[in-house]
C-alpha cells in the first residue's frame, strides 16, 4: 500500500512524503507514484526516514532479481540468532533488528534522479524500490524533494 502527502511548493522546489506499507522483508516498488508526482525538469532527491530500510534503483522486469537480492543480503547479514552473528550486542529489538541496521548501512538511504520534461531519467528496466529489512510490517516514509 502506498500513499503520499500533499506536496508544497516554495522558493527552492517541492516536497512530499510517500508512505509505504511493508509486510516484511523485500523490495517494494514505488516508481509510478514518484513519476506521477515529479513534473517538470530538475533533480529529484528521495530519502528514507528509517535506519532499518534502504532505497534502491534496481531492475523491475524480472522479479527473480529482487528475490536474489533479498536472499543475498539475508545470507550476507543473517539474523542475530545465527551463530556467525554472536558478536552482536544490540539484540533487544529482535533478531532481525541489528542485521537490518547493518543492511541499511551497506545500502543507500537516499537517491538522486534527474527528471526531464516530467520523465524520470531511469533506464528501460529500472525501478525505484524501498528495501525493507525488518520481518514485521512497517509504515515507512520516504521524503521527496524536487527542484
Amino acid at each position: 500500500m502506498l500513499a503520499f502527502t500533499a506536496h508544497s511548493a516554495n522558493d527552492v522546489g517541492m516536497q512530499t512524503q510517500f508512505e509505504i506499507t511493508t509486510s516484511g522483508p523485500g523490495l517494494y516498488e514505488f516508481t509510478a507514484q514518484v513519476a506521477a508526482w515529479a513534473k517538470g525538469t530538475g533533480l529529484l532527491t528521495l530519502f528514507v526516514r528509517h535506519t532499518s530500510a534502504s532505497l534502491l534503483i534496481q531492475e523491475n522486469a524480472d522479479p527473480e532479481v529482487q528475490d536474489d537480492l533479498q536472499n543475498y543480503f539475508a545470507r550476507l547479514v543473517p539474523r542475530s540468532t545465527d551463530p556467525s552473528m554472536a558478536y552482536l550486542t544490540h539484540t533487544y529489538e529482535g533478531p532481525d533488528d541489528m542485521p537490518a541496521h547493518i543492511k541499511a548501512a551497506l545500502l543507500p538511504t537516499h537517491l538522486s534522479i534527474p527528471v526531464t520534461d516530467g520523465q524520470l531519467a531511469l533506464g528501460t528496466w529500472q525501478g525505484i524500490y524501498l528495501f525493507e529489512h525488518r520481518e514485521r510490517p512497517h509504515q515507512r516514509q520516504v521524503v521527496a524533494h524536487f527542484a
